[in-house]
């Protein structure tokens, strides 16, 4: 079985590289810095499974697995210290097939790869637990797009470029979702949404 590993953390993603390559059925064929490479990589190696940390820089977890599954055949597991609410149902809109915290042992984390590469789902119960007791996203798919953007130092005209859209709109989308949300500003409307893991 073929694994692509992806952490933004070095010593972890060497850890989950040591401990997995034990494994007598799994060969790690690639790991990756952030999600932007993780994608880079899988389409160049064709993994069975990739394991992608939910947090990375350029682009987390879930954004990547939705870039990967895309192009690649495979099955992502997402790995995560901090399953925010919202997450879980964006992963499993990705078409993620599992979702594991990065307290797992590493031969239970192995067996979670094994059942995902048969075409199995794993999410860990206390992640779905949280997930279901979640309160669900008010903001629309454009609102979102525009906040996910606020969170960098990116100006309003900036992310209007990188949106493709007028700047008007996305301050009306950003005016919207900071009503919804009962923030003051659309930096504050874009931290309450990230807590939630809607963005």
């Amino acid at each position: 079985m073929r694994l692509l590993i992806a952490d933004d953390e070095h010593l972890i993603r060497g850890a989950l590289v040591a401990l997995l390559s034990l494994e007598p059925d799994i060969e790690v064929v690639a790991s990756a810095e952030n999600g932007v490479v993780a994608y880079e990589q899988a389409v160049t190696t064709r993994p069975d499974v990739c394991l992608l940390d939910l947090e990375m820089p350029e682009a987390d977890g879930v954004e990547a697995a939705g870039r990967i599954l895309a192009q690649v055949p495979t099955r992502v597991v997402i790995v995560t210290r901090h399953a925010r609410p919202g997450v879980l149902r964006r992963a499993l809109a990705s078409k993620v097939s599992g979702f594991v915290p990065k307290s797992m042992p590493a031969e239970d984390l192995a067996q979670v790869i094994r059942d995902v590469a048969a075409g199995r789902r794993y999410v860990d119960p206390e992640i779905a637990a949280t997930a279901l007791t979640a309160e669900r996203c008010p903001l629309t798919d454009r609102e979102l797009d525009a906040l996910r953007h606020s969170r960098s130092p990116l100006s309003v005209q900036q992310i209007a470029e990188r949106l493709h859209l007028a700047q008007g709109t996305v301050r009306n989308y950003l005016s919207s979702a900071m009503t919804k949300l009962g923030a003051s500003s659309r930096h504050e409307a874009a931290e309450k949404a990230w807590e939630q893991g809607w963005i």
